[in-house]
This record gives C-alpha cells, structure tokens and sequence, in this order.
C-alpha cells in the first residue's frame, strides 16, 4: 500500500502546533481509510530553527504518536528550506506527500479532494486560493502586480497558490534533482512537466501567534522568486543600454546641428539632468548585475542548504 507524508514547516509556532497536529492526524486517518493507504502515513515536521517551544512540543508530540516525525534546524534556514528538507527526508519512504503550513490558514481538508487527484494519474495537485477576502489591500494588490510580473517575464506560475500542494514520489525526486540554493519552489515545481490539477479553497485568518512573512520578507522572497526564474531584469538594462545609447546619438546629432547653426547657449541644466540621468541607469544596473552575481557566487560553493540538528524517527 501506498503511504502519504504529510511534511509541515514550522518556525515557531507553538501556540497552533498542537492542535493542527490533532487536525491532521483525524484527516490523514479519514484519507487513509478513503483510499486504503497505508496505516504507517505519518505527519513529518521540520522545525526552522525557533526560538520558542516548537521543538519541545515536536518531541511530546512524538512521544505520544509515533506517526509524529520531526527534524530540527541548528537555525533559521527559511521556510523553502524547511520544505526541501522535509521532502528529502519523506520521500524515503512516502510515495505520496503534502507539504502545507503550520498554522492551517491553508484548508487541510482539500486534501483528501489532492489525494483523489492522485488517484486519477495526477503527479502534481496545487491548492489555489479562489478568493484573498483575508488579505489587506495592499497585500491582494502587491500579490497581483506581483503574479503579473512573473506572467510578462516568462515565469510559468499558478496564481494564488503558495505551498500547499501535493507531490508524487517520482515528482519529489525529480525536485530535488535541482540542486540550486536560491531557490523558490512555486516557480520550479510547474518545471517539472508532470501532469497538474488544482483544487481551490478559501484561506482563513490564522488561529494564533503572527505571520512568519512581514512586508520586508515578502519583498525578498517576491525578488527571489524573480532572480532565481529569470534573466529579464539583465536583458531589460541591455535594452536600456541600448535606448540610452540612442538618445546619446541623437542628443550629439542635436547639439552638433545647433552648434553650425550658431544657436548654442550656455547653460548646464540639460547637462546636469543628463549625468544624473546616465549615473543613475549606471547604479541601477550594476545593482541588478551584482545581485546576479552574488547567488552564482551563492551556487558555486555548494554549502549546505541546511544543517540538521535532531532528528525525532
């Protein structure tokens, strides 16, 4: 028989950890008894380096199910991290796992709906949020420049959907063949070419303690998300290079025809705008152009992508 792993990264969150455990647990039963999965399908939670009780909570939970796993970060590693390691571990021995957030803000019950896909030939099952009701203004309108962005820039991404998903075994593997450290797995796994449903859901409010993502991490992971996909920012400064160039021409053009024609003034704004114009385009690009830089320099010394402190079997 087949068995599911359910993986869970989790960066302190002991005030909900407890009881999105219990509610996996009664759904992954009800999973198990639907499709006569096997009754060893466990829970598997990684915890991200926190600094509250979360692993001390992984360990009773453990202590009182079995079916509880956990693995534990010497530190902060990130949330993709987290999700990495928990897949690495689970596909050992699951053929079929479901990676979904700590604070159940993500339906849990949509995946016996991903398990029934699966069922049907479906490698890759996505869980899309159908509505952002939750979410402030400012959050539903970065989200959507930000899934547009990605859209124009080349990126094949499923619009509102984070990391709730369900993966195959032999997805799983072909994941982790990827070996790059900045990584960001919603832009990858659609990579991978295998067949994908969706199921869809309303996401609801978290039940306690704070978001893990405030707007300075939101911001990082979106320009992950966009470095790690793509080289359109380094094509766009070769456009700009280009269109800066032909304005150059055009301005000697201009001011050798006026210089003939005698009507040459002094003067120094168009100058000034100019240098800072030119310098401005300048920084910018050796920005972009060092960011780039920076995560091959990242990729090539081949560090881990995280160290395991504990490990709960």
């Amino acid at each position: 028989m087949e068995k599911l792993t359910i993986v869970i990264p989790a960066y302190n969150e002991e005030e909900v950890l407890a009881s999105s455990v219990a509610r996996l647990l009664t759904i992954e039963d009800q999973v198990v008894a639907a499709y006569t999965l096997a009754t060893d399908s466990d829970i598997l939670i990684v915890d991200d380096g926190s600094s509250d009780k979360t692993w001390s909570l992984i360990d009773q939970l453990h202590r009182q199910n079995s079916r509880v796993r956990g693995l534990r970060f010497s530190r902060n590693f990130g949330h993709q991290q987290a999700l990495i390691a928990g897949l690495t571990e689970a596909v050992k021995t699951a053929d079929l796992m479901v990676t979904i957030d700590a604070d159940l803000q993500d339906d849990p019950d949509k995946i016996m709906a991903m398990v029934e896909q699966y069922a049907n030939g479906i490698d890759i099952v996505y869980g899309v949020r159908n509505n952002r009701d939750t979410d402030t203004w400012f959050k539903r309108t970065t989200a959507g420049a930000f899934y547009g962005l990605l859209k124009h820039l080349g990126v094949d991404l499923i619009p509102n959907h984070a990391d709730f998903r369900l993966m195959s075994r032999r997805s799983v593997e072909t994941f982790l063949s990827y070996h790059e450290r900045n990584i960001f797995i919603r832009g990858l796994v659609p990579k991978l070419g295998y067949p994908s449903a969706s199921v869809y859901y309303k996401r609801t409010p978290r039940m306690a303690g704070e978001s893990k993502y405030p707007l300075k991490k939101m911001l990082a992971f979106a320009w992950d998300g966009i470095t790690s996909l793509t080289i359109a920012p380094v094509r766009l400064i070769l456009i700009l290079g280009v269109l800066a160039t032909m304005l150059a021409v055009i301005m000697l053009i201009y001011t050798v025809s006026v210089k003939v024609l005698g009507l040459a003034e002094h003067g120094w704004s168009s100058l000034m705008v100019s240098v800072w114009f030119l310098g401005g385009l300048q920084m910018i690009s050796l920005g972009v152009i060092g960011e780039y830089i920076g995560k091959v320099t990242t990729e090539v010394r081949h560090r881990p992508r995280y160290t395991i402190q504990n490990k709960l079997q």
